[in-house]
């Protein structure tokens, strides 16, 4: 069985008009290939285009809300987590899990009373930034020495309030740092790697692995190429290494996966698209990994996370 933090499959669904249910090699993520995988739980991202951050970002995160609430509508087999005691219950009842995260808090367009509005929809974690400069703080391509706004540290709080979900992926190290202080609950990487395997500035330092680690969160190993080795030449085998790195430096308890299908243009060989998953443990028994050491990597680390704050 498999977490999955991260993909960007309702951005690909509203702009192309596919159909979910249908199996297609145009995306990473369909539902077919989500059982082949073993994938029991999704994190479904809200992503709002940078084209939409100063103007009409939260009716595009909407049209991917409604998006999600439309597949679910469909299926009897998927349902929405909004609880951390859905987590067991959806997995019993052999469903798929589906929990929404909005990927870029100028969705909130500076209102904290939209953050409570997407709760109520059923959104249950932020990405504080994409990559650029929003009203909460600044991404990795903003500004280096600016930190969280008075309104993303107001943001973070309510969150946790609230029993959402605080992610630093795509944050400045500046940002990353004010969440680490402000947080009174677990923070997330939800698609980051580290940073002393490839030096991609998404990626994180030893030192912010270990603060995730410290604070009880999880890092959801991102399969872009470009996240895994500087030369983009990436297989299977990268991935293992980017968890192998991190189990060395703070243990198995806070490694998972964000796999970050339908965000990216290639994948590693070996890890084509979300049917693949499997072959992940293949790659860790033969690395000498416990079958507990696979269960808290593969999901029980994530599924423990969203019980404690959801």
């Amino acid at each position: 069985m498999f977490v999955d933090f991260h993909c960007d499959t309702l951005y690909r669904l509203v702009d192309k008009g596919t159909d979910f249910f249908e199996r297609t090699e145009e995306r990473h993520v369909d539902f077919p290939r989500m059982k082949e995988g073993k994938v029991h739980l999704q994190v479904f991202a809200v992503f709002v285009d940078p084209k939409f951050m100063r103007k009409n970002a939260a009716t595009m995160a909407l049209k991917l809300i409604d998006k999600m609430h439309e597949i679910i509508d469909k299926s009897s087999e998927i349902e929405l987590v909004l609880r951390g005691e859905d987590i067991d219950r959806i997995k019993s009842e052999g469903k798929i899990g589906a929990l929404l995260s909005i990927e870029g808090g100028e969705a909130l367009e500076g209102e904290i009373a939209l953050l409570r509005i997407f709760y109520k929809l059923g959104v249950r974690a932020i990405t504080l930034t994409w990559s650029l400069r929003n009203d909460l703080g600044d991404g990795v391509d903003g500004v280096p020495d600016a930190g969280l706004t008075s309104f993303g540290k107001q943001v973070v709080k309510e969150m946790n309030r609230l029993g959402m979900i605080v992610d630093v992926s795509h944050l400045n190290e500046k940002g990353f740092w004010d969440v680490i202080e402000i947080s009174e609950k677990p923070v997330i990487a939800s698609h980051s790697n580290a940073k002393a395997l490839c030096s991609h500035r998404r990626n994180l330092t030893d030192e912010q692995i270990k603060a995730i680690a410290q604070k009880g969160g999880v890092i959801g190993i991102n399969f872009a190429p470009q996240f895994l080795r500087d030369d983009k030449r990436a297989t299977i085998e990268d991935v293992l290494n980017h968890i192998d790195y991190m189990v060395d430096l703070v243990g198995e308890d806070y490694v998972g996966f964000g796999s970050d299908f339908d965000g990216i243009s290639s994948t590693p060989e070996g890890l084509e698209d979300i049917s693949k998953f499997p072959k992940i443990v293949e790659g860790l028994i033969k690395r000498g990994y416990t079958q507990e050491q696979i269960d808290k990597i593969t999901h029980k680390n994530f599924e423990n996370l969203i019980k404690k704050i959801l």
